[in-house]
């Protein structure tokens, strides 16, 4: 398959994966951007040699510069230089940046007519109607990257319009499922990184211990297949073997099952409609022998819960939350509050922020400061 992308985030858990599906399908690389792993990004330039460099940190780029002054690469550096980096000519970007940083890029990807696979959902969190109404304008098609958005995509193929009755989107619970408050007030940033199943990044693996991850995922499903947050139903389901399905109208459930492996759904944004082989573990139903499903537990996650409140009550009030959490998140992990004030304080951003039906990007930007500043002054 002949295919030119651009990877946004490249020294990350689903950038350095989705190299390695370039790598085997021989698709040539246009340009890599990062925040400031120069080490790994140095390898992945010397390897697929891609026109631009992007790096977030100026002081890192300027290093990376010296490093790469032997290739004919351009490096760039600074946060508009990542959006640059989204707007070099290719077939597909994929948006793998964690958080808001992901939402200009995108923009800027939709407005140079670039299809995008997006695994930043902060994207459809923050600014959905804007993004989603500016993609349809430019022709732009948004592929799924996140395995149970890619697992509805999947589910989906081939089915008319409006035949749709449900959405069944999993969750793995993280590593603290079934556990209480009580439980949880002393967990520290070493305990709930280890999550059971899959090997991600530290925000969203705290994302996934708080179940925030699904709470976003929620708002990401509505904005990507036009469903409302009644629409969908969460399933706490520990092994990760199905990622996702979807029910219909007349009653057929239609899911994708794997093994727990981002390759698949990264390459299927990629290479869509087509399949190849992938370099993941192959799933025996057999080993596995039991999959089971439960129902989320609201009480104990406040993020959750806060989420879903937000997916019903729109506006700019997921872009509030995800601020909230971003932040929240950020200080939990260089031990500054307690995991259960996570949830507390994207609680809390939620209350603060206003409605408003209609928004632009600049509210989301002010949404997001504001969320920020809440945590700030709340901490």
């Amino acid at each position: 398959m002949q295919k030119t992308i651009s990877i946004l985030g490249s020294t990350g858990s689903i950038g350095t994966q989705a190299l390695d599906v370039a790598r085997k399908m021989g698709f040539k690389v246009a340009a890599l951007a990062a925040g400031k792993n120069i080490e790994t990004l140095e390898k992945q330039v010397r390897e697929f040699l891609p026109k631009i460099v992007a790096v977030a940190d100026e002081n890192a780029a300027n290093e990376l510069k010296l490093r790469l002054k032997d290739l004919d690469v351009k490096v760039i550096g600074g946060s508009d230089a990542v959006i640059e980096a989204a707007t070099v000519q290719c077939d597909t970007v994929l948006n793998a940046i964690v958080g808001i940083n992901g939402l200009k890029p995108t923009m800027a990807a939709i407005e140079t007519s670039h299809d995008i696979a997006l695994a930043n959902k902060e994207t459809l969190v923050t600014a959905g109607d804007i993004v989603m109404k500016r993609a349809a304008e430019k022709g732009v098609t948004i592929y799924p990257v996140d395995s149970e958005h890619s697992a509805i995509f999947q589910s989906l193929q081939g089915t008319p319009k409006g035949k749709i009755k449900k959405i069944l989107l999993t969750a793995s619970g993280g590593p603290f499922f079934g556990n209480t408050k009580d439980d949880l007030k002393g967990v520290t940033p070493e305990v709930a990184l280890k999550h059971p199943n899959w090997d991600m990044g530290a925000k969203i693996t705290i994302d996934s211990a708080t179940m925030m991850n699904k709470g976003l995922e929620v708002i990401e499903a509505m904005h990507l297949f036009s469903v409302s947050a009644d629409d969908i139903e969460i399933l706490v389901h520990k092994q990760s073997i199905l990622h996702s399905a979807v029910e219909f109208v007349d009653g057929a459930i239609i899911g994708q099952l794997g093994s727990p492996d981002m390759h698949i759904p990264i390459q299927y944004a990629l290479t869509y409609p087509d399949r190849f082989e992938c370099p993941s573990k192959p799933l025996s139903l057999t080993d596995i022998g039991t999959l089971t499903f439960q129902k989320p537990d609201f009480d104990t996650f406040d993020c959750l819960s806060a989420a879903l409140k937000a997916a019903k009550e729109g506006g700019l009030k997921p872009c509030a939350i995800n601020g909230a959490n971003e932040l929240a998140v950020a200080k939990f992990l260089k031990g500054e509050i307690g995991f259960l004030q996570i949830g507390e304080l994207v609680l809390g951003a939620l209350q603060n922020q206003r409605s408003a039906e209609e928004y632009t990007l600049e509210d989301v930007i002010e949404a997001d400061k504001l969320a920020r500043e809440y945590v700030l002054s709340n901490i």
